[in-house]
């Protein structure tokens, strides 16, 4: 099981917004919510800011990004730093799957840091071994880049090469991370955190919660 961090584990998308406002309004590169759900969610932080400059027709240099990179971290921790909230079922499910010894991975657009303060303020980083984040990848969603080098993390924890990644159940709640988990050979299961139902029709499945997913009803879904 691969899990989406942002979205999906925890309710992190309006703590990304909130950061990212706190460095590009005084740039004069500020939006709504409403527009950065429509356009930004599922980048990661390189992506988000450089699509940020090119919607306003403004260069952006790889030291002015770092820079920027580096700011919207420091702002994303002092968000953070007053509480983070989940989504119902998560801790449910992600007990179960342990209790089964099903290998558990997080597949996440975010940088690792800022993954680690999450799971860690959720109390599900001893569930979550195996972390592929923003740092370890060249390609952010939709390129299925982020789920094939978790497969190959878990490959290497369970000592063989000979899982396939129909095998493995990805979550996810953007139509660009389920994009990027088919795209890698998975069976993806869509949550509507962030997007209605009809623009997650790509997902095998899609449910509007994680209480709504059991092992069993993942057992049978890969079974089918």
């Amino acid at each position: 099981m691969i899990f989406d961090c942002d979205g999906i584990l925890v309710d992190t998308e309006p703590l990304h917004y909130q950061a990212f406002q706190v460095v590009l309004a005084p740039l004069g590169l500020g939006h709504d919510y409403d527009h950065y759900m429509e356009y930004y969610i599922g980048f990661d932080d390189r992506d988000a800011f450089r699509e940020a400059f090119r919607e306003a027709g403004r260069c952006l240099d790889e030291a002015t990004l770092t820079r920027l990179m580096r700011a919207k971290a420091e702002a994303l921790l002092e968000i953070v730093s007053k509480g983070v909230a989940s989504f119902p079922g998560v801790s449910a499910l992600v007990e179960e799957l342990v209790k089964h010894g099903v290998p558990l991975a997080v597949a996440s657009g975010a940088l690792r840091h800022e993954v680690l303060t999450f799971m860690e303020a959720l109390g599900l980083r001893e569930a979550f071994p195996l972390i592929v984040a923003a740092d370890d990848v060249s390609r952010s969603k939709p390129d299925p880049e982020t789920y094939l080098v978790a497969l190959e993390r878990v490959r290497e924890k369970l000592g063989t090469d000979s899982l396939d990644p129909s095998a493995c159940i990805a979550i996810e709640d953007t139509p660009a991370g389920i994009q990027s988990a088919k795209a890698a050979g998975m069976y993806v299961v869509g949550v509507t955190n962030s997007f209605p139902a009809d623009q997650l029709k790509d997902a095998d499945q899609v449910v509007e919660s994680l209480d709504q997913v059991s092992y069993g009803k993942m057992i049978q879904w890969l079974e089918k």
